[in-house]
C-alpha cells in the first residue's frame, strides 16, 4: 500500500481535508494545460495524494465531472510520482449543456492533457539531475591516480 507505482486509490492516497486543500492551493500552480491547472507541495508521506476539483461553471453536467475525476484518478494511479500532493483543478468549460455530456474525443482530450500534467511531476528529473553530478565526481578521483 505504501510502495511506488500502486494501482490503489485508497482514502490514504487522497487529498480530503479542507485544510489540506487550501495548503497546496497556496502555493503557484506548477503547471497549466488548456483546461486544466496543476498545484502540488511536496509531503512527508511515502507516496503521493490526489485531489481533483470540478467546478460545475465549467462542467455543468454531473456525468461530465465524474468523468473527469474518473480519468484523473485513472491516471493518477498509473503514473508514478514521488511523495507530492497533487491537486488537479478544472479551470475552464470542458464543454456547453447543449452538447452531449461526454464523447470518446473528449475523454481523448482529458487523458492527453492530464497525462502531460502527471508527467510533468514524474521523478524522471531526478535522473537527469544524478548524471551530472556523477559526471563532477569522476575527474577528482581519475587525479589521484594519475600522481
Amino acid at each position: 500500500m505504501t510502495g511506488e507505482g500502486s494501482h490503489d486509490f485508497a482514502r490514504v492516497r487522497r487529498i480530503v481535508k479542507t485544510d489540506e486543500f487550501s495548503s497546496v492551493f497556496r502555493l503557484r500552480p506548477v503547471q497549466k494545460t488548456a483546461h486544466f491547472v496543476l498545484y502540488t507541495r511536496p509531503n512527508a508521506l511515502p507516496h503521493a495524494r490526489l485531489g481533483v476539483v470540478a467546478a460545475k461553471r465549467f462542467a455543468p453536467r454531473a456525468v461530465t465531472r465524474n468523468t473527469i475525476k474518473r480519468v484523473t484518478r485513472e491516471l493518477f494511479r498509473t503514473t508514478p510520482l514521488p511523495a507530492l500532493d497533487c491537486i488537479v483543478r478544472l479551470a475552464r468549460p470542458v464543454n456547453a449543456k447543449d452538447g452531449p455530456a461526454t464523447t470518446s474525443a473528449l475523454k481523448a482530450l482529458l487523458r492527453t492533457e492530464l497525462a502531460r500534467l502527471f508527467a510533468s511531476q514524474a521523478p524522471r528529473g531526478r535522473k537527469a539531475n544524478a548524471a551530472p553530478q556523477a559526471a563532477n565526481v569522476a575527474p577528482p578521483a581519475s587525479e589521484p591516480g594519475l600522481s
